[in-house]
């Protein structure tokens, strides 16, 4: 059981971490960084990092999900973005950028106009078959209110793995008592045959939830980065660290409860440098989901400017467009390097690499049981 606070009389709280809190423990054995493997597989698809990107226009576009999936990753794009809806994205990605440049403020105003557009499924269709026709693993981000609609779209076009993801989401939704009923994550993964992968998540039951649907990967965060403010607008959230220790508990449990089916817990924020996303490794990430430290890139869409999908929301937006430091390096360079300074946000993968080999890890699975240390 997690350790309870007293907060004031007749109520407590879980103390919670994030990974400013950890460290890492070096043991008694080191290995070369060339013996160390990256690689994970989720479902029947291998990757060489264990990476998929956020899925925002800020980040993904087809040139740059094939870029990133030519590195060994999985690039994630929005199907409910701005590839979706206009068929000059790059001109109305230039228009966000030039916005922001002036007034940040108007830029969100004019994110939020541009995703007002309606979604067509031609445009969606052709952003797709642009990354199919490279040869690299397809994937496409939907929210659950559009999955249903969307999802033949997406399998038509030759997506082969599903990512449905909100800021938080449920295995079970409430609805009212009007309208079309909430989507119903069970039956919907059931009657599809490619890998789905669901999120976010913050907590142990929700996470077993989740798992219990058939997904072959959970989400654990809503991309918590210097863009986003759920925190600040809703009041929700949970310390990265501890969320991704609890969900990778219920994983666990889950495996036992099957028999031996594996889920993937994948965690999406509050990972600022390469020594953050070593310690969601070592909390028991399989692999991480990565927005912000992309956006600096040269093949960056976003054009020096970052946001995630929820900048979009017409009525209650939690997250701003904010500018992003230039790593002056592509897609290349920021995730498998050389790196040009010490700050860790460039070579990401060789980072974690070294980090595996300075505390004697040879793979992901044996990385998850490094030691952690608390600092308070």
């Amino acid at each position: 059981m997690r350790e309870q606070v007293e907060i004031g009389r007749g109520r407590s709280a879980h103390r919670s971490y994030t990974f400013d809190d950890l460290d890492i423990v070096p043991s008694r054995r080191t290995r070369s960084s060339s013996a160390v493997s990256t690689a994970w597989q989720l479902d029947a698809y291998r990757f060489e990092l264990p990476l998929l990107t956020h899925p925002t226009d800020a980040v993904v576009s087809p040139a740059s999900a094939v870029r990133v999936g030519e590195l060994g990753g999985l690039g994630v794009l929005n199907a409910e973005g701005i590839w979706a809806r206009h068929a000059e994205p790059e001109k109305a990605l230039t228009e966000i950028a030039e916005r922001a440049a002036s007034d940040p403020a108007a830029a969100l105003g004019e994110l939020q106009r541009l995703h007002a557009a309606p979604l067509q499924p031609s445009l969606l269709t052709e952003a797709l078959e642009r990354v199919r026709g490279a040869g690299v693993t397809l994937a496409a981000r939907v929210s659950p209110q559009h999955a249903r609609e969307l999802t033949p779209t997406l399998l038509s076009a030759g997506v082969e793995i599903l990512v449905v993801q909100g800021t938080i989401i449920s295995a079970e939704h409430v609805g009212d008592d009007e309208g079309e009923a909430p989507l119903d994550l069970e039956d919907f993964i059931e009657s599809l045959d490619v890998p789905v992968v669901a999120g976010g998540v913050g907590d142990y039951r929700t996470a077993m939830h989740l798992m219990r649907t058939g997904a072959a990967g959970v989400i654990v965060g809503y991309g918590q980065a210097a863009s986003t403010s759920t925190d600040a607008v809703l009041g929700i959230g949970v310390p990265m660290a501890t969320a991704l220790v609890d969900a990778a508990a219920a994983r666990r449990d889950y495996l036992d409860e099957t028999g031996g089916r594996y889920v993937h817990v994948i965690a999406d924020g509050g990972m600022a440098t390469s020594g953050d996303m070593a310690k969601a490794i070592a909390c028991g990430a399989d692999a991480v989901m990565l927005g912000e430290q992309l956006a600096g890139a040269d093949e960056a869409p976003g054009g020096g400017w970052y946001w995630t999908s929820a900048a979009a929301h017409p009525n209650l937006p939690r997250s701003a467009v904010v500018p992003v430091p230039q790593h002056g390096a592509d897609l290349a360079g920021v995730l498998r390097g050389p790196a040009p300074r010490a700050d860790g946000t460039v070579n990401l993968f060789g980072a974690l690499r070294r980090a595996m080999a300075k505390t004697g890890y040879s793979d992901l699975k044996e990385f998850q049981r490094v030691g952690l240390s608390v600092r308070r």
